[in-house]
């Protein structure tokens, strides 16, 4: 150092220097390597990438850095420096997470012997990427499930129909078991379904603006019957509570859906907390579908103090069918959640620890406005579909004075509806598909009803309705379908439009058909 005019000044630093003082100084992780794969030189960013196991000292062996299967590109890459293309490894560090991922480029350097070696660590833009692409993968076996769901909603409705036909031909008390029997696994089977349709968040809400709080306290009186005695469940229910728009009964199943989850990874027993809170979200968190938008949000969290989850299980605990309770569980519960929170306009995130345990948290939109003056209901989840009309229907004794157009593109379907409707006493006009019924209806009076299915070839169902209400404003009209109604995309309600969920039981349909057509005049 030299003193002029009272400031220090530093002298010129030699070449050598300087570069070496911006190569330790390079945010990028960065070596200088011999044609050899020998360390000659590591810059800080390197040293704390690499991790205090592998200290980089001079003549350390480059190939050191990466994980023994990985080491071969870094052997090829130095066999021809000139036209190896970047490529991704493993770290070497034992202290890594499991889907560690570097990307490595080496170079010449130039008038120099030396290779330049850069590496960057991205673990975090392949996790983004993996969660997108799992978002798209989930998307598309959403779309199936939803397909599938609606065929054997199908199915399901025909079987029902011919259980019902079947009991009423005097078979003996035997063949009536068996028929219960065929009942009951077709309702099992309706569950099943019911659940494929939450996942691909295509099933039937019933929203309205409910305390979380209330939910909450009402589904933690039947979730203490569930839990084992070792389990000490913790409540932390915030004052004042939150209004949200929701299904109080499919909100409930998630609360115990996650609850019975936690009970199970705490087979020992341990601590479980069920707690609510409200949180603004300012700018969005996360990537992809699965990011959470700007707004304000009520929070429920359930977490437990049990064996917690590797990343592996982490990554898939959303997907349909994947479960760790092997052939006790059907691996559609979490998927089920996560479809009920997001066909309510929420999100659900999970933390996780092995050992230490796991946290979900949702987050639904809050309800600004003022409380109902009611109460919500909470039902205990039931084992078969939740009924959508009274099981026994009033007959029609009497011929009506106009004829029900039925219109079903499934043929057993449209048979059993046929059935049940004229044994009721309607009078009944039948159709294949929407432009049939068109065609039928050219120079007809208008008909006491329309009972249409919704997913049919050509024309649907709610086209249907709409087209003949132009010509008979005032016309009934029931639609049909294997999908929820939030799915038809229009607010059927505002129309004078009921629907009803297959699959049904012949009863559900007279009583629906009951509903709908009280306007039709019996002489």
């Amino acid at each position: 150092m030299a003193e002029r005019g009272g400031l220090w000044r530093r002298r010129p630093a030699p070449p050598d220097a300087a570069f070496r003082r911006l190569f330790e100084a390079a945010p990028e992780a960065t070596a200088l390597v011999s044609a050899e794969g020998l360390l000659l030189a590591a810059n800080a960013a390197l040293r704390r990438l690499a991790g205090p196991a592998l200290p980089l000292r001079e003549a350390t062996p480059a190939a050191s850095l990466l994980a023994e299967p990985d080491r071969a590109k870094l052997a090829a890459a130095l066999a021809a420096p000139h036209s190896v293309a970047p490529f991704e490894a493993r770290p070497a560090d034992p202290s890594a997470p499991e889907d560690a991922c570097w990307q490595v480029v080496l170079g010449p350097v130039e008038a120099s012997d030396a290779l330049l070696l850069r590496v960057t660590d991205v673990t975090l833009a392949r996790r983004a990427e993996a969660r997108l692409a799992g978002g798209s993968r989930l998307e598309t076996v959403g779309r199936l499930a939803g397909g599938i769901a609606h065929d054997f909603n199908n199915l399901l409705t025909a079987i029902l129909g011919g259980v019902d036909a079947a009991r009423g031909v005097g078979l003996p008390d035997a063949a009536l078991v068996e028929l219960e029997q065929a009942q009951a696994a077709a309702r099992r089977g309706a569950e099943l379904v019911k659940n494929l349709l939450a996942f691909a968040r295509r099933q039937t809400l019933v929203p309205r603006v409910v305390g979380l709080n209330e939910v909450v306290a009402e589904t933690i009186q039947l979730l203490g019957r569930s839990l084992s005695s070792h389990v000490v469940i913790e409540f932390a229910l915030e004052q004042p509570g939150r209004l949200v728009k929701v299904d109080p009964v499919q909100l409930g199943q998630v609360v115990m859906n996650l609850a019975l989850n936690a009970r199970d990874a705490m087979p020992e027993g341990g601590r479980l907390r069920i707690g609510t809170g409200h949180r603004l979200v300012l700018r969005p968190e996360g990537e992809g579908p699965a990011a959470l938008p700007p707004g304000r949000y009520a929070v429920l969290e359930v977490a437990d103090s049990g064996q917690g989850m590797p990343p592996e299980v982490m990554a898939r605990i959303f997907d349909p069918f994947f479960s760790t309770k092997g052939s006790a569980g059907t691996g559609l519960g979490l998927a089920t959640v996560q479809g009920v929170v997001a066909q309510s306009g929420g999100h659900i995130t999970v933390e996780s620890t092995p050992g230490q345990g796991t946290c979900f948290r949702i987050y639904l939109p809050r309800h600004e406005g003022l409380a109902p003056a009611e109460a919500p209901v909470v039902r205990a989840p039931a084992e078969a579909p939740v009924v959508r009309a009274p099981a026994e229907a009033p007959v029609v004794k009497e011929s009506v004075a106009r004829p029900l157009l039925l219109v079903e593109d499934e043929a057993p379907l449209r048979r059993l509806a046929e059935r049940a409707l004229t044994k009721a006493g309607y009078a009944v006009v039948v159709a294949g598909d929407a432009e049939d019924a068109l065609e039928q209806m050219v120079g007809a009076e208008q008909p006491a009803a329309l009972v249409s299915d919704v997913s049919m070839p050509g024309m649907d169902g709610l086209a249907l309705a709409r087209a003949l209400r132009q010509r008979w404003p005032g016309l009934p009209v029931l639609l049909l379908s294997g999908y929820a109604a939030s799915t038809i995309g229009s607010d059927l309600e505002s129309e004078g439009i009921l629907f009803v969920a297959k699959p049904y039981a012949p009863a559900e349909l007279l009583a629906a058909v009951g509903r709908v057509s009280a306007v039709i005049s019996v002489p």
